[in-house]
């Protein structure tokens, strides 16, 4: 791997010159600098930002963290804060919790130890010491906090809409799968629902899971019709839940739409593939990501912020497990 002392002898300088070079730190004249950036060119030498930022006393890293990568609508999210944050040079350090507080807690001493000098976050913790104590930005993203900095979709609406949705193309039994307890995206989207049917008097049933896990999916699926056979309409917490919904519905001899209406969260590009494909309640999570890195890239420059707490809307994707109206 090339080093700086590669850089010094090919430029025929010394180690303190290419630094200051790099770090864009006291005089050098121009023909000396001319040959550094050539070296560096040449080697295709990428300077390390960690050592960089403690050199400078500024970094450019910043920390995402994530709760659960499996599930393809965080990597929707990463993709929509890394593109705007690398629009303005910022490079990010990347945590998966796997909705572990510990685990977590754990990460941001590692994006701290590294010197990152913002945090986004889509932790189900955001009101812990381990963020009130923190002393850079932050920025909440899928999740709220007070009024802290967050960028967060309507999930109360996209609860509405799934139940009026699901209502308005003929279902009259309905089961809700509730997503986690601790996660408030999830309860906001049930309270949503609710909402709709208390309005319209009308009955449903409701199974609590708790966790969004491909693994645990297929078990909360067969809980729902081992206990609501007569189940003919599923709002479901999310399109992973969704799917493992549907593939129950197959097995049981159940068809789709016809016997049983299915209504998906998310909108992740899974949801288009299957066959029927699902119907679901759309977050825009790459414009969602890139909302959260212009949050956080004003915080961290302090520019004028006018809004800290955004709210994107979410919409009904019609596919083929529900019904025409």
């Amino acid at each position: 791997m090339t080093t700086i002392k590669d850089i010094a002898r090919i430029a025929g300088v010394s180690v303190a010159t290419v630094s200051r070079v790099i770090n864009e730190s006291g005089y050098v004249n121009t023909d000396t600098r001319k040959k550094v950036e050539e070296a560096i060119k040449l080697m295709n030498y990428s300077p390390n930002e960690v050592a960089r930022s403690l050199y400078k006393k500024k970094s450019k890293l910043i920390g995402l963290l994530l709760p659960d990568i499996t599930n393809p609508f965080f990597p929707q999210l990463a993709r929509g804060v890394e593109d705007r944050l690398q629009e303005h040079g910022y490079r990010l350090i990347f945590g998966n919790s796997d909705e572990n507080e510990d685990k977590e807690l754990d990460y941001i001493r590692t994006f701290v130890q590294n010197n990152v000098i913002g945090v986004i976050s889509s932790t189900n913790f955001p009101d812990s010491d381990t963020y009130l104590n923190l002393n850079i930005p932050i920025v909440f993203l899928d999740r709220t906090s007070n009024e802290s900095p967050s960028v967060y979709a309507d999930g109360r609406e996209g609860g509405r809409i799934a139940a009026q949705e699901i209502i308005a193309r003929g279902s009259k039994h309905i089961t809700i799968l509730q997503g986690p307890a601790h996660i408030k995206p999830a309860q906001d989207r049930f309270q949503g629902a609710v909402e709709v049917f208390e309005e319209l008097g009308m009955t449903y049933h409701v199974i609590q899971t708790s966790s969004f896990s491909y693994i645990e999916a297929g078990y909360w699926a067969k809980i729902l019709f081992e206990q609501h056979l007569e189940t003919d309409g599923v709002i479901a917490s999310n399109d992973i839940v969704a799917t493992a919904v549907l593939q129950e519905a197959h097995r049981l001899g159940k068809s789709v739409p016809q016997d049983v209406q299915i209504i998906g969260y998310d909108d992740i590009p899974l949801s288009s593939l299957l066959s029927p494909s699902l119907s679901t309640i759309r977050q825009p999570a790459y414009d969602m990501g890139r909302e959260a890195g212009g949050l956080l890239i004003k915080l961290i420059e302090q520019d004028k912020v006018d809004e800290k707490i955004i709210q994107l809307p979410v919409s009904f994707v019609e596919r083929e497990t529900t019904r025409r109206k």
